[in-house]
């Protein structure tokens, strides 16, 4: 690949002065960037992952820096049935460093403010494991359709969907963050094998531009971040300027923040004393296996007088109308013919309270939807589906959202049909097509994969399946 000879002066120099060496580095450009994949945690236990790689063609390679992170060939792709039930997500092995490093545990509200295609707020989410919120921004509309479509895939609910700029969200949301992560935009060095075209843009629009919109962000993030709580802060390149210096900088701005080290991460280059970001990370991809990354996590300094203001959570609705009854009570039939008998009374007590009602759609808030007020929201929470009044009563048309977020241990085994791996009822599936299975109990079921849900169909008394796998999700 031919490189800029400005990048590569700069390159020479910024190695030299951090002690890295620069042998390989330039020839690393001429390599095939590495492919991973993350499981979904949410969906799979730790004793599944062998199972899983095994049927996707692939050895058991880890990636040191995510503890569910792994190495996959050129097969692995979005075609595959695990794929399409969220049980795992492709990511390039060096974005899986930002979420790892963040850390999100159950009850914690968290903040992605550059969120879109998702890879790091999917795996926030998982961390949360149904506990907290994620507050996921992208403030491209285009890209916050991906965003949205990967959150449904992974089978997520405790997720909230902005299309915002923070600045905008700063104003609405201040100070309720108990983690944020920004991944920010940038000249994108670290991607210029795997994306030709980032080495024109990076000439025509070079790192001042991107450094400034980076600057701006992190304003925005403390603004949002409580008093006590960590900022993880990302980007694709080696550019000390978006990197280093802009940390250094922010630090300078605000002295409530230190830098925590992290140096028993393997595979990663920690920053000493004489960086101007001490503590900072790095992952070189003549170094590492992985496309170069910088990360940085920032504490800032507790302040024992703060206390939240924002009700977020969401709250009972104590006026129910007889028509929001009826909406509840589609609700629990559909899911009655679903769940196990556990799943479904935990559904009842804990889930149908919250749902709410627009119009004729049913959905599971995440957040209360009045401390949104202002900001435009593509997602709040779990969207159930759609109701409509029949002869006989009213009937709910459930979302795909609805049956990837199912637990697989909480579908009843008689509303299950399940496919191993290679079957081709699979693809069949996928494709849209009609199914014919065994003679079983007549009404909805869940279509799994070795147990994974991946969508609702109908069966007939005589065995036949009507396909519900949306079009727009379909393979060609």
């Amino acid at each position: 690949m031919r490189l800029p000879e400005v990048f590569i002066t700069r390159m020479k120099e910024q190695m030299k002065s951090s002690g890295i060496t620069e042998d390989g580095f330039f020839e690393s450009f001429d390599t095939d960037g590495l492919k991973g994949i993350r499981i979904n945690r949410k969906k799979s236990a730790i004793d599944e992952y062998d199972k899983i790689l095994s049927a996707l063609g692939e050895k058991t390679k880890k990636v040191d820096w995510c503890d569910s992170g792994f190495y996959v060939g050129e097969d692995v792709s979005g075609n595959s049935p695990y794929y399409h039930g969220g049980v795992f997500y492709p990511q390039e092995p060096s974005a899986m460093l930002p979420a790892q490093v963040l850390s999100a545990k159950p009850g914690d509200i968290v903040m992605d403010l550059c969120a879109a295609p998702g890879g790091k707020s999917c795996r926030i989410a998982e961390d949360l494991k149904g506990e907290g919120i994620l507050i996921a921004n992208e403030i491209s509309e285009n890209r916050s359709k991906a965003l949205l479509r990967n959150i449904e895939r992974m089978g997520l609910s405790n997720v909230v969907i902005l299309n915002e700029d923070p600045i905008n969200m700063r104003k609405v949301l201040p100070l309720c963050a108990d983690k944020i992560i920004v991944d920010a935009p940038c000249s994108g060095e670290g991607m210029f094998r795997r994306d030709p075209g980032a080495v024109k843009s990076w000439v025509k629009y070079g790192p001042t531009t991107c450094s400034e919109i980076q600057a701006s962000i992190l304003e925005s993030a403390d603004m949002m971040l409580k008093p006590g709580g960590d900022l993880v802060y990302s980007t694709c390149t080696f550019c000390e300027l978006e990197d280093e210096e802009q940390i250094a900088d922010f630090l300078s701005k605000h002295p409530n923040y230190t830098i925590v080290a992290h140096p028993e991460i393997k595979g990663v280059t920690h920053a000493g004393s004489n960086s101007k970001a001490p503590g900072s990370m790095r992952i070189w991809p003549h170094l590492s296996e992985g496309d170069g990354h910088f990360c940085v996590h920032l504490h800032k300094s507790e302040d024992e007088s703060f206390v939240s203001e924002l009700e977020i959570y969401p709250r009972l609705d104590k006026k129910t109308s007889s028509r929001n009854l009826k909406e509840k009570d589609s609700v629990f039939e559909f899911m009655s013919d679903i769940l196990r008998k556990e799943a479904l009374d935990d559904l009842k007590k804990n889930v149908l309270p919250y749902l709410m009602v627009n119009g004729s759609h049913i959905f599971i808030p995440a957040m209360d939807v009045r401390a949104l007020r202002g900001l435009k929201t593509v997602k709040n929470g779990l969207y159930i589906g759609e109701t409509k009044v029949t002869s006989k009563g009213v009937i709910l048309t459930p979302s795909h959202s609805l049956a990837l977020a199912l637990d697989k241990n909480n579908i009843k085994e008689e509303s299950k049909i399940d496919f191993s791996y290679d079957d081709n009822s699979v693809l069949r599936y996928l494709k849209g097509e009609t199914l014919t299975a065994e003679p079983g109990k007549k009404g909805n079921v869940v279509i799994t994969v070795d147990g994974y849900p991946l969508g609702f169909g109908k069966r007939s008394a005589d065995g036949i399946i009507k396909n519900l796998y949306p079009k727009a999700w379909r393979l060609l």
